[in-house]
């Protein structure tokens, strides 16, 4: 099988010859250790695109408090300044571009991608050759995590529960913004779209259900809409627990999920998926086990994944990203294990 193909099956639930491996390159886990991580990662080549050495990153000289501490802040393309206080890690929002909900109307959306013409094209021809041996995620961007970088996170919330008129412009927005890249892996031949929004705490739902399909699910079905007609896979993210709209989001035409898996019980999530036909990315527990454990800990714990999520059969790959403060020993024996249950 090419790497395209043993993605392919695992996502429809059909047996890959080897278990699937798609790696986020995160540069705090660089950060941290250096060259040693392309060295670990090399030995694992994944099946999302090809192998390449990532180049160390590093801190500006400026982006130091007195103390010596990393704190930086940066304005990205949508106008909201972030505070960084960990190297490589998403920084928090300290100034909106929409606290003040008013200036909607004046408000400049950053550049969508081109749908034709010269960059169109040569757009279509590296998702081409990616292709001939790789599987191909487009990226479609957010809905409820780009609200709260927009807007304070109390005033989304209050404005969703209110059903205020602003932050349903907003969001419609949002979604139209969205729905450019959604035709760009539509028209460029993608075999999926990825789409993430942190939708949970750990224990439930940042919002009740009913307001969820009131305000989140017609939006994103709208949004999907094409890629499911064109028959893409449809890649969905959330941290924290979302199983109580697992079903709304399977019948709006998600394929799979990249789960928070310590926020479920492995068990019941993996039978739960299965049976609803939700493929799973499974990121092994990066806030306790990764972090804190031992070499045999995260062992042990791949190997109970791989069974109860019955990889064999199809139906979930394994996700590999580098946090900050994961002891390398503990990579070192998730890199190994995975290897060593593709080589079964």
């Amino acid at each position: 099988m090419t790497s395209r193909e043993r993605v392919k099956n695992a996502m429809h639930f059909m047996p890959p010859d080897k278990v699937p491996v798609q790696f986020y390159y995160a540069p705090a886990g660089y950060y941290e250790h250096g060259e040693k991580l392309n060295d670990l990662y090399a030995r694992l080549p994944g099946d999302f695109g090809p192998y390449e050495r990532v180049p160390v990153p590093a801190p500006a000289e400026n982006d130091y408090d007195s103390d010596g501490s990393f704190h930086a802040f940066r304005r990205d393309e949508w106008g909201t300044l972030k505070e960084y206080r960990i190297f490589g890690i998403a920084g928090m929002p300290v100034e909106y571009p929409l606290a003040d909900i008013g200036k909607l109307d004046e408000y400049v959306f950053p550049p969508a991608p081109a749908l034709s013409g010269e960059d169109f094209e040569k757009y279509c021809q590296r998702v081409k050759k990616h292709q001939e041996q790789y599987y191909f995620l487009q990226g479609a961007g957010s809905l409820f995590e780009r609200l709260l970088a927009l807007r304070p996170e109390e005033d989304v919330l209050c404005d969703i529960a209110l059903n205020e008129p602003g932050i349903n412009r907003l969001a419609d927005k949002i979604i139209e913004y969205d729905s450019d890249f959604v035709s760009l892996g539509v028209r460029a031949g993608a075999d999926g779209i990825s789409f993430g929004d942190d939708y949970g705490t750990e224990r439930s739902l940042v919002m009740n259900p009913v307001t969820w399909r009131a305000f989140i699910k017609p939006r994103l079905k709208e949004l999907f809409l094409p890629a499911v007609k064109a028959g893409l896979d449809i890649h969905f993210h959330s941290c924290g627990q979302v199983g109580a709209v697992l079903e709304d989001l399977r019948e709006i035409g998600v394929t799979s999920i990249w789960p928070q898996l310590p926020a479920y019980n492995m068990e019941d999530l993996a039978a739960r998926c299965r049976s609803l036909g939700l493929a799973v990315a499974i990121h092994t527990d990066r806030a306790n086990t990764m972090t804190h454990g031992t070499p045999r800990d995260v062992r042990e714990l791949v190997m109970r994944e791989y069974e109860v999520f019955r990889m064999a059969d199809g139906g979930a790959w394994f996700y590999i990203e580098a946090d900050n403060g994961f002891p390398f020993e503990n990579l070192e024996a998730l890199v190994n294990t995975v290897g060593e249950l593709r080589r079964q």
